[in-house]
């Protein structure tokens, strides 16, 4: 049964949304591995992991602290498929891009409610 965090649908999407990335990083050149494969996975996992972190924080401004942090790595990871679509046409970032637009309306629906 999923408690705390791992209930919060922003969270859970969040998490498919790494998923993704992974998916699209694999399809990277091997010349990618230390470039832009390793900044999208890191930011990808930011995004699931500051909401966590956030929501352990005891106290809603902080809370909406960090998931402000996680829509910055939002941003930074959909710059980053932009890029890498346009440097390798054949890596298939729609399904990515699609799931990381449903996060940001889910980051900013729960950052005001909360704060």
């Amino acid at each position: 049964m999923k408690d705390g965090y791992q209930s919060l649908i922003a969270w859970q999407k969040a998490m498919v949304l790494a998923r993704e990335v992974y998916v699209c990083v694999s399809m990277l050149p091997t010349q990618e591995k230390y470039g832009l494969s390793d900044q999208l996975r890191r930011a990808a996992v930011s995004i699931p992991s500051n909401i966590a972190e956030g929501s352990r924080r005891g106290s809603g401004k902080e809370f909406v602290h960090f998931l402000r942090i996680a829509h910055g790595s939002l941003a930074e990871i959909e710059t980053q498929l932009l890029l890498a679509r346009d440097l390798y046409p054949d890596v298939r970032i729609e399904d990515a891009m699609a799931v990381a637009q449903d996060v940001g309306g889910l980051l900013y629906a729960l950052a005001r409610k909360i704060g």
